[in-house]
């Protein structure tokens, strides 16, 4: 290599260092852009998690006035104007001195007065934050206080209707024995026993109904039902026990009309209304039933001219064991279980049943179920149901 090669080479490399170290000291010279910010910051989060909660959260400084509460700490009743339950700040001071978890029951002080709107049964949870700040969470156990409660007297109700056939049984047995040589007595006592056991056998068949219906077992595949068919089955059931009433049982033409159900379940359904019919009406009054396609629904109505139901039992009448007439029941054999099957059942396939009813006058049961898309459309019919009393679930 030239001298003068050498020389341009290196003027060359001078040149280009010069350029790099003018572009480097640019790029120093200009501002970085910090990133912007994403607009919420953590506080602001938050806040929000505390305002979108479906438990009712308060938070508490350390002089336990509230800096935060969410609507529903105020429909829970945990917060009152600007102050905090008083036993949950009771609890929070001793959450900020001892640093642990508490419980607080804060179930309304006036639940007893309550009309069944609002919670009845409120638990809280008290944390310590840390820097002695606490926050209240609570949240809405009416539901599982009122399924306990119903569980607690469904098993009673049914200790106690499993028990009284089963001592009968046991009495009469033992009256038999002690009248083995009569044979009058013993074809007597042998009777009541054959009702008795007919009775418990009844009772086991709609619990097990019954707590099928109510979800412990799975459902049957549901298929297309013919209305008519499921009339006339119900009407084989209870034909025996309506001429045995001396009632007669009339029924409206066949309609064609189609459901998306299980045919046994509502078969057991409506001959449960119509023995209801039949057990609460006086000898040779009529009981009629009719069916209907209104709104999307078949309505099938059991019409009576029996007792009636006063106002204040027609919304517990569709309750597991509820009866009006205890002794009445035992005399017709009723379980109780009749009408809640009837209830659960029409549940089951999207529907529900109404009661109109006047003292004196009679009752009409309407059980309501979904029409299939199939059924034909008829012309409705008027029903003797001027008034509705809902037993839905």
């Amino acid at each position: 290599m030239t001298h003068a090669a050498v020389v341009a080479l290196a003027i060359g490399t001078l040149l280009v260092g010069l350029v790099a170290g003018i572009l480097v000291g640019r790029r120093a010279a200009k501002p970085v852009t910090p990133p912007r910010p994403s607009g919420a910051t953590i506080a602001d989060l938050v806040q929000r998690a505390v305002l979108s909660s479906h438990n009712g959260v308060v938070l508490l400084d350390r002089m336990g006035d509230v800096l935060l509460a969410n609507p529903p700490a105020v429909e829970l009743g945990l917060v009152q104007g600007s102050r905090v339950d008083e036993r949950a700040g009771k609890v929070a001071e001793q959450v900020r001195a001892s640093g642990e978890v508490m419980l607080v029951d804060l179930s309304p002080l006036d639940r007893g007065a309550r009309s069944g709107r609002g919670p009845t049964a409120v638990l809280g949870e008290v944390r310590p934050l840390g820097d002695e700040f606490t926050v209240v969470e609570a949240s809405d156990e009416s539901d599982a206080v009122r399924l306990e409660a119903t569980r607690r007297d469904f098993v009673a109700n049914v200790s106690h209707e499993l028990k009284t056939p089963v001592g009968a049984m046991a009495l009469l047995a033992e009256a038999v024995l002690d009248a083995a040589d009569d044979p009058h007595e013993v074809r007597r006592f042998g009777t009541k026993i054959l009702n008795e056991a007919n009775r418990l056998g009844t009772l086991v068949t709609e619990l097990i109904a019954l707590s099928r219906l109510q979800g412990a077992e799975r459902l049957p595949e549901l298929a297309t039902v013919s209305v008519d068919k499921v009339i006339t089955e119900a009407l084989d059931r209870c034909r025996l026990a309506a001429e045995s009433a001396n009632i007669r049982i009339t029924a409206d033409p066949p309609s064609g009309l189609l459901l998306h159900g299980d045919a046994t379940l509502l078969v057991t359904a409506l001959s449960n209304l119509l023995d209801n019919a039949v057990s609460y009406s006086q000898p040779g009054s009529p009981v009629s039933i009719s069916r209907r396609l209104e709104d999307g629904y078949v309505e099938i109505a059991v019409t009576d001219r029996g007792l009636g139901i006063d106002p204040e039992h027609q919304q517990r009448v569709f309750e597991r064991f509820f009866r009006i007439d205890q002794a009445r029941s035992r005399s017709t054999g009723g379980t109780g279980l009749g009408l809640a099957i009837v209830k659960h059942v029409a549940a089951n396939h999207g529907g529900e049943v109404h009661l109109w009813s006047k003292p004196g006058t009679g009752s009409t049961f309407t059980l309501r179920i979904p029409a299939h898309p199939d059924s034909p459309q008829h012309q409705a019919r008027t029903l003797p149901t001027p008034e509705y009393v809902g037993g839905s679930t």
